[in-house]
């Protein structure tokens, strides 16, 4: 197929609308519930108190608002792809938004600003409350709509969400998935969040708070799925990891509920016996020389020594002796040549995953 076809055989998959819409008809489909923002998501995209003032201050000023990307559902309703804290923010201003457990999120108060400094303190109802005037200009202020139509390929919304929050976004790459997830499979967000909860996972990554925060656990947790059961074949086309773990977890959530019990149980078992044999010291480097474990926590320990007991539990072998196979690792160049920080994950997955497998298949 020449390139041309290619072009235009994706495009016929993609069917798009879009029109201007004033802000008080974004509140109205809200309200109604013709218009899903995912309040689940509030929780990976942060927004100073700020930055909102600055979004309020600049319709106020007739700034142009960057387009609202939405995809059509069947039944209808919109769901937001693109323009989630914009949105919510402008709603939390009007006194609107709720949670995800439907409870009215306390108002926006705003800040002073550089151009109107009276905007401190302000509300939308209360003893600072905005002029009339100043309400009418917000709600017929208009954000353009970019709409994927219900007829466009399913994954294209996706497709899209990623691309427009990845990069420039506050929100990590895993946040970012996660917020796919929740856009595919409610429930399959609520099974890893839950795993990477898990109290022996949490001891033995011993991770801080900010990569934490920044779903860092639950993109380990996905890791462990990815990387502990593909074929050797598909660790050499890795390429780019975060691509590769954001198309893999497309295949992932959709697996029935059975083989994710299964892995749920892989899972639980693996980090099980590594807090029990090794604790927090599980993902740590090793020293040689002075005999004891070191540092902080190792993406590349983590996907040779988890991975590679996950592997095997779920083939039938309960690995032993992880005191004993964790150190040894570093006194063997198959590891350490391959484990430094400037390793590409593209390069260093092909070699380290299958020595996991092996070393703990004993």
């Amino acid at each position: 197929m020449s390139l041309q076809a290619q072009i235009d055989e994706r495009r016929k998959e993609i069917r798009t609308d879009g029109y201007p819409v004033s802000i008080g008809e974004w509140a109205s489909l809200y309200e109604s519930n013709e218009l899903d923002i995912h309040p689940e998501f509030q929780r990976f995209f942060r927004w100073s108190d700020e930055q909102k003032t600055a979004l309020i201050e600049s319709v106020l000023l007739g700034i142009p608002i960057p387009s609202v990307f939405v995809s059509q559902r069947a039944d209808g309703v919109w769901d937001v792809v693109d323009g989630l804290q914009r949105l919510s923010t402008i709603f939390q201003f009007m006194g609107i938004l709720k949670s995800d457990n439907g409870q009215l999120i306390p108002p926006l108060t705003l800040k002073s600003t550089k151009y109107i400094p009276n905007l401190g303190g302000v509300t939308w109802n209360g003893a600072m409350v905005l002029p009339d005037e100043s309400k009418l200009i917000i709600r017929r202020s208009k954000i353009n709509s970019s709409i994927i139509l219900r007829e466009s390929d399913e994954s294209a919304k996706y497709d899209l969400f990623q691309r427009l929050n990845t990069g420039g976004s506050q929100a990590s790459d895993q946040e970012v998935r996660n917020c796919i997830m929740v856009m595919i499979r409610p429930e399959f967000f609520r099974w890893i969040r839950d795993l990477s909860s898990n109290e022996d996972f949490v001891s033995a990554c011993a991770l801080s708070d900010r990569p934490i925060q920044e779903s860092y656990d639950i993109e380990l947790a996905l890791r462990f799925f990815v990387f502990s059961f593909i074929t050797n074949e598909e660790l050499t086309k890795v390429g780019d990891v975060g691509v590769f773990l954001s198309d893999k977890m497309r295949n992932l959530v959709e697996a029935d509920t059975a083989t994710l019990d299964e892995l749920g149980g892989v899972f639980r078992e693996t980090f099980r016996l590594l807090n029990s044999e090794l604790g927090d010291s599980s993902f740590k480097r090793f020293n040689v020389d002075k005999g004891r474990f070191m540092g902080g926590f190792l993406i590349s320990q983590y996907e040779v020594v988890a991975c590679g007991i996950g592997y095997n539990i779920r083939a039938g072998v309960v690995p032993t002796d992880l005191v004993g196979k964790v150190p040894y690792l570093w006194t063997t160049s198959e590891y350490t040549s391959w484990a430094g920080s400037g390793i590409t994950a593209a390069r260093r997955l092909p070699r380290l995953i299958p020595l996991g497998r092996s070393l703990f298949s004993v």
